[in-house]
């Protein structure tokens, strides 16, 4: 049985292991590091970039067929490679696609 993905609140549903992100504002990304030093911003553009799960696809088929589903979830906020997504404007508003094997990490 094929598991629906539920189409985001942009009506967006991304295809296969895809994923949909928001970018996270500067304001929401932590500029300090854990012993209080503060990051230049030259230093950040180098980083990876980080943001929130919005929509996922339904996951990739392995080579016997099997569907492998997306590990990620909605509303996760992710860390990822920042050569990786594939911008899109959706209302006016930035978002990225990308596959999951881009994404680093998930921040509990």
């Amino acid at each position: 049985m094929k598991k629906e993905s539920a189409p985001s609140k942009k009506g967006v549903i991304p295809l296969g292991d895809r994923v949909l992100v928001k970018p996270l504002e500067k304001s929401e990304i932590e500029k300090k590091s854990a012993f209080g030093i503060i990051i230049p911003e030259t230093v950040d553009k180098e980083k990876p970039g980080q943001g929130r799960v919005v929509a996922v696809g339904e996951g990739r088929f392995d080579d016997n067929g099997k569907l492998i589903p997306v590990r990620v979830k909605v509303g996760e906020r992710v860390v990822f490679s920042k050569y990786s997504p594939d911008e899109i404007k959706l209302e006016g508003e930035e978002y990225y696609i990308l596959s999951e094997s881009s994404i680093l990490a998930v921040i509990k």
